[in-house]
């Protein structure tokens, strides 16, 4: 997914990890009109299509949610449709009650951008989502991304409902990756890495430094103190989620961060696929 998006031809960045197609879906959090968490795994194993916009205030966002509320009623029960924002919760809740919305669950990523980081579509220069459409399956695999360039511009409909129909037709598809997207709760209970497990992950992995075959640790640098600092914050959001905390150290426009599972002394999966997220979220290219 590009980086970049334009809104009304001027060009804005977007920020956070890389979402592809045929990959599994990372966890979210965001808010719903009670002012509760809600998170990804909520919707079990139903097919999601999730549609991000920028605000309920602006025309093409509130066509976009009417629209989808309207296609909705003609679609299977297995299929869940759900909108997420930037818009406060109360904001979501008056406007789904004014236009009757039923067949829509908005849902707010105004806290913590949890939503914009793990997708990448969090606008760095607004604080907005762009304007998308992803369908998860029942496995929660990606199997349709709608990245809407020109953000003023509507989303492809047509399209939208075309590809829902074919994963209809496969609805639940195994995702292929190596790495998976979100770290292991219980790694308490696994052993650390063995050497042909750590040997086969540095490789994939090879800007990381590897000590003492129990630490990996990555410098990225930056423009200014100001991106540097802005990164370290994005990043502080997702491992909070994560609940897998690196040691980071900033100079200026250079960020050092260190990876170790800390319970066990030692390397787990879980600092791979934090090294993964954070290369990611460090990652201002394709």
């Amino acid at each position: 997914m590009s980086r970049q998006i334009t809104l009304k031809s001027k060009p804005l960045t977007l920020v956070g990890r890389k979402t592809k197609e045929g990959y599994s879906a990372p966890q979210f959090t965001v808010t719903n009109a009670e002012l509760k968490d809600v998170r990804l795994s909520e919707y079990g194993d139903s097919i999601k299509i999730i549609t991000s916009f920028l605000s309920l205030d602006t025309p093409t966002c509130d066509l976009q949610v009417k629209e989808f509320n309207k296609q909705a009623h003609n679609l299977s029960n297995d299929v869940r449709i759900i909108g997420i924002s930037q818009d406060l919760p109360f904001a979501q809740k008056r406007f789904c009650e004014t236009n009757n919305i039923d067949m829509v669950t908005t849902l707010s990523d105004y806290r913590n951008n949890s939503f914009g980081l793990n997708y990448g579509l969090l606008i760095k220069e607004l604080n907005l989502l762009a304007r998308s459409v992803i369908i998860l399956d029942k496995n929660n695999t990606i199997r349709y991304i709608q990245l809407v360039r020109e953000a003023s511009n509507p989303p492809d409909y047509k399209a939208v409902l075309q590809s829902l129909k074919e994963i209809l037709k496969n609805p639940a598809m195994k995702a292929p990756q190596e790495i998976l997207p979100d770290c292991a709760p219980d790694i308490v209970s696994k052993p650390p890495l063995d050497k042909d497990r750590l040997k086969s992950l540095c490789s994939i992995f090879e800007d990381w430094e590897l000590t003492h075959d129990r630490t990996i640790r990555k410098t990225f640098r930056f423009n200014d103190f100001t991106e540097a600092r802005y990164f370290v914050d994005t990043v502080s959001i997702i491992t909070e989620e994560q609940k897998h905390y690196p040691v980071i150290s900033i100079d200026y426009n250079k960020v050092t961060i260190s990876l170790q599972t800390r319970v066990l002394g030692a390397l787990s999966e879980n600092d791979f696929i934090m090294a993964q997220i954070i290369d990611e979220l460090g990652d201002k290219n394709d």
